[in-house]
């Protein structure tokens, strides 16, 4: 799920949709894999240079990626949908100047606690050997784009940008995540778990590990009996609550955390060993999964009013 925050990025997204073509368009895409320019030119009855404009204005509004690959004597092109939910908020408190964003790479981990099954991965090569945990001490770990663990954690610290006069109001993480199971199977639940500074944020129920088809963006070396892909999450914690993908998930507020400009954010998710069903977690971040994103940040805040001096 991905949420729209300011105007500009609102209007592009609605440009793109308000042409029943490129909405037809990305429902074919949705039910095609792999589908190449020439097949929405041929399935539409349209030119290649009208397909390439309509492909531009989707692919500026984030709808749409294309990813190239190489094919015997030529190099293809495939489109895919980067997101198929999406929220539209509008209010003043989405200009540049109330909020900030950041995304951490996912070896960028702080703190771990870490049990087999369990692996990490650049987009080039494993990082020492499958199921152990010391690799995750590698120096190399910051270029990871996979990793996976059966139970545990990894943390990270989130950036602070805030000013002394400034207040946070809602706190959006958003990363692409999934189970950890024996090889690969999409009915294998496992319940994650997200905390802030200790503070238990909520539990999700991740449905399985899933690997019935290959991941967009996995390498090519990168094994098909292994984790392809994950679910793209959105988790948010504002005034009215802590959500995942607009569900409410605790009444936990942002209020709870006593956040300020002082404060450290340590970001934690795990799998903890009084999880109900423990079936492990996979993060993807860049060079794998479906969406080749790490972990994005997002915190919206306010400007306090300055206090004036008595008279």
């Amino acid at each position: 799920m991905r949420e729209l925050l300011n105007t500009e990025e609102t209007v592009r997204f609605c440009k793109a949709l308000s042409s029943p073509l490129r909405v037809e368009m990305l429902q074919y895409i949705l039910a095609h894999e792999e589908t190449s320019p020439n097949d929405l030119a041929e399935a539409f009855g349209v030119s290649r240079a009208a397909v390439t404009q309509n492909l531009r204005l989707l692919t500026e509004a984030g709808l749409v990626s294309l990813c190239s690959y190489n094919s015997r004597a030529s190099q293809k092109k495939t489109c895919f949908l980067r997101d198929n939910k999406f929220v539209i908020t509008l209010g003043e408190r989405f200009g540049a100047d109330t909020v900030y964003q950041a995304e951490i790479p996912i070896g960028q981990y702080t703190d771990y606690r870490v049990f087999p099954t369990c692996g990490i991965a650049t987009p080039e090569f494993l990082i020492g050997k499958l199921d152990d945990p010391r690799y995750f001490d590698s120096p190399q770990r910051t270029e990871a784009g996979i990793l996976w663990l059966m139970k545990g954690y990894v943390e990270y610290r989130l950036p602070n940008y805030l000013k002394e006069n400034q207040r946070p109001t809602e706190l959006q993480i958003s990363l692409e995540l999934s189970s950890e199971a024996p090889g690969v199977s999409s009915n294998w639940p496992s319940d994650i778990s997200f905390w802030l500074n200790d503070i238990l944020l909520c539990s999700w129920t991740s449905p399985g590990d899933f690997g019935e088809k290959r991941g967009i963006f996995a390498p090519d070396w990168w094994s098909s009996g292994w984790n392809q892909y994950g679910l793209l999450k959105l988790l948010t914690v504002s005034g009215e609550g802590t959500f995942m993908d607009g569900r409410k998930m605790s009444g936990l507020t942002i209020h709870d955390l006593s956040l300020s400009y002082k404060s450290e954010m340590r970001f934690r998710i795990g799998v903890p060993d009084t999880a109900k069903n423990i079936g492990g977690m996979t993060i993807f971040g860049k060079g794998f999964g479906n969406y080749d994103q790490n972990i994005r940040m997002r915190l919206i805040f306010e400007t306090l009013p300055e206090m004036q001096e008595p008279d």
